[in-house]
């Protein structure tokens, strides 16, 4: 076979290739049997190995390769991500409608009939997507919304994902990546064997998978997608000039474009409805759903909606109910905030909740306590909420025993002995000693959180070695660290040392 002759025959295979790709991982249906499919990805991969010069980023083949990354690359997004607000109940889903026929009645003059597009909420790991002339050229993570990091080559691996999209357009495309609860079973039975520990939940292995360095890893977990969002980028060699009318067309030509979509049109009732009959049906699925993500449908009112500081006004995670778990109150440790401000927390014998195990729970404060009765040895309900922090949300009393201990608040502070405050009117007990050492190290920590400085690779333990050590006493000092300083700690290497000099440096100016 000559050049010319391999270079048709290789645009077939992909054409064939990805075609039933197509069909099996979007679709859901099946033409051809696997072992079919594999001997042609296995010709193609021939092919492309005798002829390398015909290999482009969107073969087939490419789903799996490259060496293993050192580390992963920061990338600045091209479309600002966003967050979600949450209502967990009938009666904030209306607030929710409410809130937009008004905010719409002031702009049109009228009071407008709305609707929604509802897709089920994957509880996965979310992925940004951009095509350049409908070519996968960058998969990121979200971030924190304007930067996220560069996991192309894991992504790659999902063949839900396409590598060429049906049109030559440049468009950012966002969605869920997850993990059945098929292949969660799978690897999880595997590790058994192996006497390796669980993994907790198909959520984290999917974030996990992708966050890994050796994107082999992420291909042999078999991860999917759902698409739910697309921005054009005006360029003139676009083949689509605008951007869809509604968002249900938007997530129709989503799947014209080769993704996986799921929606479904509905007035606020129906969503309401909608909701309920998954709250039911969910664990029949076979990925995890924690709720329904609602949008007003009409591009239009979309755009004169807008957004708040940092989630859209025209869109909604309607989440199901907090799952609830009983577990026993062991004891109320006393935890000092970089504010210096007292916060009981409920240690409990551990617990599987929202697919983690529990051992800890907010108590909030002395207050709560009180209007609760809690008691150390009482039989507790707790409770999560998505990310929340789980809570202590109830006592069965009719299970005490009598042995139960009531908790008091101490009068100094744990830590450095101070006297405590309490500011009149309010439930908050608080050290008033700025260089309590819990205090001013929950500051540090806050201090190069990605909230604050954002300094990679400096978490607690890192700033923990650095006090203990004398190397810093307050944040400024962390600007004046060298790799000689750090390389002789137990934690760091030649190379680590390096990195996190870097990261600082990078950070002097914000």
């Amino acid at each position: 076979m000559d050049a010319r002759q391999a270079e048709k025959r290789i645009e077939k295979l992909r054409r064939v290739i990805n075609h039933h790709r197509y069909l099996y991982h979007v679709l859901d249906r099946q033409e051809i049997s696997d072992a079919a499919l594999d001997s042609l990805k296995h010709e193609l991969a021939k092919l492309e190995s005798e002829f390398p010069q015909f290999i482009t980023p969107d073969s087939p083949t490419q789903r799996v390769g490259g060496k293993p990354l050192e580390k992963f690359v920061k990338v600045k997004h091209k479309v600002r991500q966003w967050s979600f607000g949450d209502v967990f109940d009938e009666d904030e889903i209306r607030k929710f409608d409410e809130r937009i026929k008004k905010a719409l009645e002031k702009d049109l003059g009228h009071r407008p009939q709305l609707d929604y597009v509802c897709e089920l909420k994957i509880d996965g790991f979310k992925i940004v997507l951009t095509y350049e002339k409908g070519i996968l050229i960058m998969a990121a993570t979200r971030g924190d919304g304007l930067v996220g990091e560069d996991v192309t080559q894991n992504v790659k691996t999902i063949e839900s994902i396409p590598l060429k999209l049906e049109k030559e357009i440049d468009v950012v495309v966002e969605g869920e990546i997850w993990m059945s609860k098929k292949e969660f079973q799978r690897l999880n039975a595997e590790r058994e064997k192996k006497g390796d520990p669980l993994f907790a939940n198909p959520r984290n292995v999917a974030a996990g998978s992708i966050r890994q360095l050796n994107p082999q890893v992420a291909a042999f977990r078999k991860l999917n997608s759902f698409m739910y969002d697309m921005t054009l980028l005006k360029t003139k060699a676009s083949s689509i000039s605008r951007q869809p009318e509604t968002q249900y067309k938007e997530l129709e030509l989503l799947r014209e474009l080769g993704f996986k979509v799921n929606p479904h049109c509905e007035n606020i009732e129906e969503v309401i409805s909608f909701w309920k009959e998954w709250m039911k049906k969910r664990d029949k699925m076979d990925y995890w759903i924690d709720g329904v993500a609602v949008k007003l449908n009409k591009r239009e009112w979309q755009d004169k909606l807008g957004y708040t500081g940092k989630a859209p006004r025209f869109a909604i995670a309607f989440k199901f109910p907090a799952e609830q778990a009983t577990t026993v109150l062991e004891a109320i440790k006393v935890q000092v905030g970089r504010t210096g401000v007292l916060t009981p927390v409920a240690v409990l014998r551990p617990v599987s909740l929202a697919g983690s195990v529990v051992s800890r729970a907010t108590l909030h404060n002395e207050s709560e306590i009180k209007r609760l009765d809690a008691r150390i040895g009482d039989t507790v309900i707790v409770q999560k909420a998505g990310d929340v922090i789980p809570e202590v949300v109830s006592i069965i009393k009719e299970l005490r025993s009598g042995n139960e201990k009531i908790f008091k608040m101490p009068q100094k502070c744990p830590i450095c002995g101070s006297p405590l405050e309490r500011s009149a009117g309010s439930p908050l007990v608080r050290c008033p000693n700025k260089r309590c050492a819990v205090r001013h190290r929950r500051q540090l920590y806050h201090f190069a959180s990605k909230k604050a400085f954002n300094i990679e690779g400096m978490g607690p333990k890192i700033l923990d070695a650095l006090l203990d050590n004398g190397l810093i006493e307050d944040a400024a000092d962390i600007f004046d660290l060298k790799e000689g300083d750090l390389e002789p700690l137990e934690r760091f290497a030649e190379k680590s040392a390096k990195n996190l000099v870097e990261a600082v440096n990078e950070r002097k100016k914000i």
